[in-house]
Order: structure tokens, then C-alpha cells, then sequence
């Protein structure tokens, strides 16, 4: 690992410098989709209008025999929609498969510049991201490329969760981390088939009052500790924090609360991997009007930020304006890409 002054020198003579800042791009919605399947694609204009990202899915979900094609589909598709407003992902496969260094070394001789962000999966170790980011550097030296491309990861292992932090600090390149609830849940043998959302068994019961009351089941957050802790890694390196996918396209509403539960806690976004769950995406990160009024509020009140002041009966301070100055920051980016969604209050942003 390198720190100090060559922390943000490219691992390949020739390779674009690595920015500083954090990308401030509104990235609510990343919408996977297989670039293999034609009736699926045939969609994409009309998708790529309403998402954030749209990433080309090139691993889970695409069996070995379609791998090629899916790669070749990719670019053939990119090279064709109209991307103005959307970024452009790809999901390769893990660094240890046999498809990895054709994947990159194609689609970034192939997409150049237009490809934002590739996404690694199955990620553990620091020197894995690493090894990653010198084979996308070499890359992008060779094909002479003018913007760095980031690399966004998968939190899906026990192992992952516990570098983390590491994980986060390593490299310039990163973009962000998303949470793989569905890969996590396997490597640490938790008993769930579900795709992202809770359990029905998962919870725990209320206080017994007497021997003939039924104590009530309140049914927790599988996720929480793992998300906290992915967010807080991402957030004391200035990268970007994601929630993943939610497998059961048939429940909006559970959708909608994971989501939720990740916006709150600080993600910028989450997966999409049904068209039906872009509007729930795009819905549930991005405050509500109650929220922005108070936080618009709070900021007129406090003047110059400091001291202390009462608004609706609640006492705020510098610390309460920071987390107003989160949310009208978040509605002002919301109100210049997305208009319509913001006309509820937009009336409280200067």
C-alpha cells in the first residue's frame, strides 16, 4: 500500500492521476441488467432515462457458456445509448476467474473513456484491490486514456466486512462500496435464502407484562451492523456507501424499507434489479418535504451556524446545521437533475 504523497500517483506510467474529491455525481439508482439478453436491452434508452447508472452486468447471473457475449454486448450496446445524464457501469468477474483480465483489458480498450466505473466482486484483502487497480492503470496507459476509471466493490464476505477498513483506504481509485447481502449470508453460514431484507424469524420479543398478555415479535435488521460499519469505512475515506440488491421484485413494499433503512444510515444509493424498483429507489433517497422545510428552517435560524437557538420547541446547535446542510446539499442536486421530483420543495431552497 502506498500513503503519504504518492498516494494518489497512478500505478502506471502513463495512467491518468487519480481525483481527491469524492464524486458528487446523484447516483441513487445503479440498475443492473444482462447485456446478453435482447428483449431486456431493447429496454435501455427508456431505462437509461430514468436511472442514475446503468451497469452491465458481466458475473453473477451470467452462466460461463454466455460470459463472452455478454462482454462483446456490453460495448456494442454502450457505444449506442444516449448517456448524457447517466453514468455507466460494468460488474466483472472476480479477480480470480479466468475472464477477469479479458474483461478489463476489452472493455476499457473498447469504452475508454466512456466507462465510469467497473465493480469487483468477491474482494477481501487490500492487495486484491490493488492488483486490480495496476492491471485497469496499465490499461488505461496503454489505450492512452484521459479519465481514470473507478473501482466500486462488493462487501459479500466475512472477510470483507472484517478489512473493511483497510479495504476502504487503499486506493485513490475507489469509488464506493455496495453491500452483497445475498454472498455475505453464505460465507458466514447464516440460515437465509433471501436476496437483501430481513427474516421473519429474525427478531426479538417485547417485555413480558404478565402471564396473559402475548409478548409482541419485532422483527430486526439483518444488515444493520454490516451496513453501519461499510458506511462508516466509506465515509472516513470520502467514498461512496451503497445498499445492494433486494431479490424479491414482487415486494415493493419490503423493498422500499430496506432501502429506506440504508438512506438513513447514510447510503448514497442502492441497486436496482428490476425496472419497478428504480421509481423506489429514486423515491426513497431523496428527502421528504417535511424534512427539508425543518432543515431549511434550522439553517435560517442559526444565523452564522453558531451558538444555540429553539426552532419548533427543540434546541439546535452547529452540530444540528450540519445535518440540515446533508439534506438541502442532497435536495439541491436532486432539484437540478430531477426537477419533478423536487417541485414539493424545491420553494425551500435558496
Amino acid at each position: 500500500m502506498t500513503f503519504g504523497r504518492k498516494f494518489y500517483e497512478p500505478l502506471a506510467d502513463g495512467a491518468p492521476k487519480p481525483k481527491s474529491e469524492i464524486n458528487n455525481d446523484l447516483e441513487r439508482v445503479i440498475h443492473f441488467f444482462p447485456p446478453h439478453l435482447k428483449k431486456v436491452t431493447d429496454k435501455l434508452d427508456e431505462i437509461s432515462k430514468k436511472s442514475d447508472v446503468i451497469l452491465g452486468n458481466l458475473e453473477d447471473g451470467i452462466s460461463p457458456k454466455d460470459k463472452i457475449k455478454a462482454r462483446k454486448e456490453f460495448v456494442k450496446k454502450s457505444k449506442k445509448i444516449n448517456l448524457r445524464n447517466t453514468g455507466l457501469w460494468t460488474r466483472v468477474n472476480a479477480i480470480s476467474s479466468e475472464w477477469f483480465l479479458d474483461d478489463i483489458s476489452f472493455l476499457i480498450k473498447e469504452l475508454g473513456n466512456t466507462l465510469d466505473v467497473i465493480m469487483l466482486p468477491m474482494i477481501n484483502t487490500p492487495e486484491e484491490i490493488l492488483f486490480a487497480d495496476r492491471i485497469i492503470a496499465l490499461n488505461e496507459a496503454q489505450n492512452k486514456l484521459k479519465k481514470q476509471v473507478k473501482i466500486h466493490i462488493i462487501l459479500e464476505t466475512a472477510e470483507g466486512v472484517m478489512n473493511v477498513e483497510s479495504l476502504a483506504a487503499c486506493s485513490p481509485r475507489l469509488h464506493g462500496f455496495s453491500l452483497g447481502p445475498a454472498d455475505l449470508a453464505a460465507s458466514r453460514g447464516m440460515k437465509t435464502v433471501r436476496v437483501g431484507g430481513s427474516h421473519p424469524d429474525y427478531g426479538i420479543l417485547s417485555d413480558p407484562k404478565d402471564k396473559t398478555t402475548k409478548r409482541k415479535f419485532i422483527q430486526q435488521d439483518l444488515w444493520h451492523y454490516s451496513l453501519s460499519k461499510m458506511i462508516d469505512a466509506c465515509a472516513s475515506n470520502n467514498i461512496k456507501a451503497f445498499f445492494g440488491p433486494y431479490g424479491d421484485f414482487d415486494d415493493a413494499e419490503g423493498c422500499e424499507i430496506q432501502f429506506r433503512n440504508a438512506f438513513i444510515l447514510g447510503c448514497h444509493g442502492a441497486w436496482s434489479l428490476h425496472p419497478s424498483q428504480i421509481d423506489i429507489a429514486k423515491k426513497v433517497f431523496c428527502p421528504s418535504e417535511d424534512e427539508v422545510e425543518k432543515a431549511a428552517k434550522i439553517i435560517k435560524a442559526m444565523g452564522d451556524g453558531t451558538g444555540a437557538v429553539k426552532v419548533d420547541g427543540k434546541m439546535q446547535d452547529e452540530a444540528t446545521v450540519k445535518q440540515a446542510n446533508v439534506i438541502i446539499e442532497l435536495a439541491k442536486k436532486i432539484r437540478k437533475k430531477d426537477p419533478k421530483l423536487s417541485k414539493s420543495f424545491s420553494k425551500y431552497l435558496t
